[in-house]
């Protein structure tokens, strides 16, 4: 087993973060802009195009027709089109969506829409728009809907563009420009007011220059807001669940925590500063993210996700001392990350703008292990049908390599441990399968009950475990 299972060995550096890789989804698609779940048990993912449609991956394929084509009401491309896509909490049960693009008049439009009797495609004709809000400039239209854990729709308007926030719509509270809003579209004609939202009106809170993408925390309710910068800076903004509203991020006044417009004493006092920031040598458009809750990387659950759309660069933020957060640069790519978006189950994946696809984020190494049966007797050879090591990242990665045998009593015997001192490496794209391979056979003197076969990857300096996979199976 050791020669099948240890294929590669070459003398490399460790003690990095584990790297992150990429599995493609579907390519095919047309500038897409946005990722999004129903909710409904379905599985699938709905895709936004810039120019105004909708699209279908249902698990195996990219469906070739659109659920929703609003192409003659969209003005693309830049920085207007389709911009978000949202789905009622009940969806399941009322079939009820919403979309936010740009109308043929240049002005940012929420719309709600429902679907058909054919579960992938929406009814065209249903639209209603709900809001309009006039653009000054045909840039920083913001966009993005989601639902809150509080049931209510919020969605992200830019400060109406023009460089610099000529109009200061950002500090503004006559404006919904430069804002997060937050409306209930279950009251009301169109929507109604929530009793509890700060100003009295659609506003949630303000100080925003761009705000592309923004997304609650699945399990805490915490929002987080990626803040297009000016000049110099790109920021990640974060608000507690249980706020009361009315937060000021600063827009005009500060670019990220630093001074803009004035460029000194500039701040008058209740400003919220950015809880991540980089400069513009590291890239030059955030693209906020979500923070991991899935079930496939469990070394990553609670690392919040984000990227840069210029530098393809991305992040991983985790929390550190005192409330503040550390982030680590996870992969450079070449994509144009132009959005982030979970599955149900919390998968997280990005669209590639320019190359047209969709990639789920993943672990770069795997350790894969299937056995051929639930349980054995004696003289039967354990098979290993799957036994697979890989390497998704871009880069050779170090790491220590462990597989061991759990007996019924809870024992666990070590098999193979190599690479402790990081010179164990997989290559960039290593990708092997030594299955089917017989590991064991059973004798007489083998302890009856439940085994567990395992292996893992770790960190050679920190002994963190980067990827970890067991298989069970019974001797009887």
């Amino acid at each position: 087993m050791l020669a099948l299972v240890l294929g590669v060995g070459l003398a490399g550096q460790a003690g990095a973060a584990p790297p992150l890789g990429f599995e493609r989804l579907t390519g095919g698609l047309v500038r897409p802009l946005g990722i999004a779940h129903a909710g409904d048990g379905s599985g699938r993912l709905f895709l936004l195009e810039q120019a105004g449609r909708v699209r279908i991956h249902d698990g195996s394929q990219l469906r070739p027709t659109p659920f929703l084509d609003i192409t003659s009401l969209v003005t693309c491309c830049a920085e207007q089109g389709l911009l978000g896509l949202a789905f009622h909490p009940d969806y399941a049960a009322n079939g009820t969506f919403f979309v936010s693009y740009t109308n043929l008049a240049g002005s940012w439009v929420i719309a709600r829409y429902r679907v058909s009797a054919d579960p992938d495609v929406a009814d065209a004709g249903s639209g209603e728009v709900l809001l309009t809000v006039a653009q000054p400039f045909t840039n920083h239209n913001g966009g993005h809907l989601a639902f809150g854990p509080d049931g209510l729709l919020y969605a992200a308007s830019g400060d109406g563009g023009g460089a610099g926030d000529p109009q200061n719509n950002g500090q503004r509270l006559d404006t919904l420009l430069g804002k997060i809003l937050r409306i209930d579209v279950n009251g009301g004609s169109a929507y109604a007011i929530p009793p509890g939202n700060p100003f009295g009106d659609e506003i949630w809170s303000y100080g925003l220059r761009n705000p592309w993408r923004f997304s609650f925390d699945r399990l805490t309710g915490d929002l987080w807001i990626g803040d297009v910068g000016q000049d110099d800076w790109e920021e990640i903004d974060f608000e507690p669940a249980g706020s009361a509203g009315g937060r000021n991020y600063g827009w005009r006044f500060k670019e990220g925590s630093q001074c803009f417009d004035p460029p000194s004493g500039c701040d008058p006092g209740g400003l919220v500063d950015p809880v991540l920031e980089y400069g513009h040598g590291l890239g030059c458009s955030v693209t906020g993210g979500h923070r991991y809750r899935g079930p496939a990387m469990p070394g990553r659950r609670g690392t919040y996700f984000y990227g840069d759309f210029c530098s393809g660069r991305l992040w991983g933020a985790t929390p550190a001392a005192a409330g503040a957060w550390k982030s680590v640069e996870l992969a450079d790519t070449s994509f144009q990350i132009s959005s982030f978006g979970e599955d149900e189950a919390g998968e997280v994946y990005l669209a590639d703008l320019s190359g047209g696809e969709i990639h789920r984020l993943v672990d770069a190494l795997a350790c894969d292990l299937e056995v051929d049966a639930a349980s054995y007797g004696d003289g039967a050879s354990i098979v290993a049908t799957r036994f697979r090591l890989a390497n998704a990242s871009a880069s050779a990665v170090a790491a220590e390599l462990k597989i061991w045998l759990r007996l019924p009593d809870g024992t666990p015997l070590e098999l193979i441990d190599v690479g402790a001192d990081g010179g164990y490496v997989l290559p960039a794209g290593f990708d092997t399968d030594s299955g089917p391979v017989a590991l064991f056979g059973v004798t007489s003197d083998w302890p009856r009950g439940d085994y567990e076969l395992g292996c893992r990857f770790l960190d050679p300096v920190s002994g963190e475990s980067w990827a970890v996979d067991e298989a069970s199976f019974r001797v009887e």
